[in-house]
């Protein structure tokens, strides 16, 4: 006998899974700290004596006749801000920011937009439309600096063809959105019905001098994906367009706009490598998802885990990613007391009917909720940018003892998932992962602990 009751032992073990919950979220608050706009300018953009100095590139912004910065996504105005901290009031430098939130402070000199996400809004559309007329007038003495972040494809759009409304143009993405395809995917086809996104806002900026600074939200192997493109050579195709289109049955889902362009062929290529357009382009990703990665694995082993990664199930259904991590820490606690797995990237979800609140990193810890308990094992997944698909949460934690504190509040697990409605669950027990928008995204990341 070990001498305490069945009541004190649930006790204990209660007292533990709180402690690794604690510990999983600590781990995260690390991660977006590391992972902070801030840290990333501090290691890689530098401003001295006029000479700006973007990774290996060097910008003399004293030999330009006008200094021009486009700032789109999640982190525009974060980037902005950290931009001109470094570089200061006397070059006279403006702008426009378009973010999914107005910012209680602007910077001087620059207009700001907000834009929607997950889809579009009018001003996503007024964004794209006063950001392709500002860039009308550059020439060859011209600097276009370009500040590029996660959510970009949706809080900048002007549709390709002007028989897309704004109507059809939600219609579109939410029929991208729900379709269950990964990011790449979903971006492919964007890119080819906007007149923005594949390489045609550096279409757009020519003969100017570009460079764009990156904080990447996609896979680190497909950065042209990030924001859907709109300054890089775009790899994606036509045929590809098609193959999805095919693939994810999307067709009838689109609107008679949208469907009529794929019908009769009307969909024009986007520019390539090698393209003219790109010359004077140059492109430095100073934040991606690998950074949140390293700085995870470095808390995690300093909280005593011997660590591990495992990205292999990125653009993964939620489920089988799900399977796969958890069988993965069984097998890697047969020889270690306490482990953790780190996984990066994101998880796809394909929701069918009317969707409840939630989001793919909760649908995905409710998911894990079912399947370990009982265990000794921790499971946090959760948005860098603080926002979880339709929610205000980042994401979720869970462990072995959250079926039973469900089932204590009268909570039906099995309904949150099927109606995809994770969110009012884990907010009735406290584990959601609550930050408020970070200014910020580099992917998802998923901690997983095993005690």
């Amino acid at each position: 006998m070990n001498g305490r009751t069945d009541r004190e032992s649930r006790t204990v073990d209660e007292i533990m899974a709180r402690e690794a919950r604690n510990t999983a979220r600590e781990i995260f608050a690390y991660v977006l700290a590391e992972s902070s706009i801030e840290r990333a300018f501090d290691r890689h953009v530098f401003y001295e004596r006029g000479i700006l100095r973007v990774v290996e590139d060097l910008h003399d912004l004293t030999s330009y006749s006008r200094v021009f910065v486009v700032a789109i996504g999640k982190a525009a105005h974060t980037m902005v801000e950290a931009l001109m901290s470094r570089i200061g009031p006397g070059i006279g430098i403006s702008g426009i920011v378009c973010s999914p939130e107005l910012p209680a402070t602007q910077v001087f000199g620059f207009r700001y937009f907000r834009g929607g996400h997950p889809t579009p809004n009018a001003d996503s559309v007024r964004a794209a439309e006063t950001i392709l007329k500002a860039l009308e007038v550059s020439n060859h003495r011209c600097l276009v600096i370009f500040l590029l972040s996660g959510g970009g494809s949706a809080l900048v759009e002007k549709p390709v063809s002007d028989a897309i409304c704004l109507e059809d143009l939600e219609k579109t993405y939410l029929a991208l959105v729900h379709s269950g395809a990964p990011i790449a995917e979903i971006n492919t086809i964007r890119k080819h019905l906007s007149a923005v996104k594949g390489g045609r806002l550096a279409l757009a900026a020519v003969p100017a001098h570009q460079v764009s600074i990156l904080v990447s939200d996609v896979p680190e192997n497909a950065v042209d994906s990030l924001a859907s493109g709109p300054t890089m050579p775009d790899s994606s195709t036509i045929r590809r367009c098609q193959e999805i289109v095919k693939k994810y049955q999307l067709l009838p889902k689109f609107p008679e706009s949208v469907r009529g362009i794929f019908e009769r062929g009307e969909l024009v290529e986007t520019p390539k490598k090698g393209d003219a357009a790109f010359v004077r382009s140059r492109w430095w990703n100073v934040l991606s998802n690998s950074t949140a990665q390293k700085a995870a694995v470095e808390r995690a082993a300093l909280a005593g885990f011997a660590v591990e990664a495992d990205n292999s199930c990125d653009d993964w259904d939620y489920a089988k990613a799900a399977d796969h991590l958890l069988q993965r820490l069984r097998d890697l606690r047969k020889g270690v007391s306490r482990v953790c797995l780190i996984s990066g990237g994101e998880v796809t979800v394909t929701v069918n009917g009317e969707p409840g609140v939630g989001g793919r990193n909760q649908q995905f810890a409710l998911y894990c909720a079912q399947r370990i308990a009982g265990e000794n094992i921790t499971v946090l997944s959760a948005g860098t940018d603080g926002i979880d698909g339709n929610s205000s949460a980042a994401g979720a934690v869970v462990d072995g003892t959250t079926m039973n504190r469900a089932r204590s509040c009268g909570l039906d697990a099995e309904a949150a998932l099927k109606n995809f409605n994770a969110t009012p669950f884990f907010d009735s027990l406290g584990d959601s992962i609550t930050t408020g928008p970070t200014g910020n995204n580099v992917r998802d990341l998923r901690i997983l602990l095993a005690w």
